[in-house]
């Protein structure tokens, strides 16, 4: 896995070994990027399930001003950091070990252009957190946010009260659901 565009452009990063995170592959994350285009540059974005902080590191590389990283796991909030040392990043991202849920509630109204969802497949958390994000007015109106998840067996609500569905494609088992904030 590595840095695809950009200032950091190459740089290799580090993943976490194991089942318990799943890293955004490059044909993905590159997928992700073409469809953002020009929504990048100098944007303030939350990468929510963070895992190796790859997708909130490719959009500073891309002209993204900050990101806020929201990971539970120590191993993985470790990963983040090695890899933000690795792209020389330290003065443009934030990092929370915490639940997500958590994070949201301490973030209530921090205004956000773009946010990163990658959660846990098969855990149900996608709805909820759509739902937290506009409880605690964490994106700006026509902000956007990016889910990845499984294609076949997770229900993703193509009506949100408050999103629209922009844009939504599918590489392998995965899917990129692309969702604008219109009030």
């Amino acid at each position: 896995m590595r840095i695809i565009s950009g200032r950091a452009r190459g740089t290799k990063l580090i993943t976490i070994e194991g089942q318990d995170t799943r890293p955004t592959t490059d044909r993905v994350k590159e997928a992700i990027f073409s469809m953002l285009h020009s929504e990048v540059y100098e944007t303030r974005a939350l990468d929510l399930f963070a895992g190796s902080g790859a997708l909130g590191l490719e959009l500073i590389s891309r002209g993204g001003s900050h990101v806020t990283f929201v990971e539970q796991s120590r191993q993985a909030i470790d990963c983040i950091q090695k890899n933000i040392e690795k792209t020389h990043f330290e003065g443009q991202v934030r990092c929370m070990q915490q639940s997500v849920e958590q994070a949201l509630k301490a973030l209530k109204e921090a205004c956000f252009d773009i946010v990163f969802m990658d959660p846990p497949y098969h855990k149900g958390y996608i709805n909820d957190t759509i739902t937290m994000l506009r409880q605690y007015d964490i994106l700006k109106i026509n902000g956007i946010i990016v889910l990845e998840h499984h294609m076949k067996d997770e229900e993703v609500h193509t009506t949100v009260s408050g999103y629209e569905l922009i844009k939504q494609k599918k590489y392998g088992i995965t899917g990129v659901s692309v969702f604008r904030r219109i009030k």
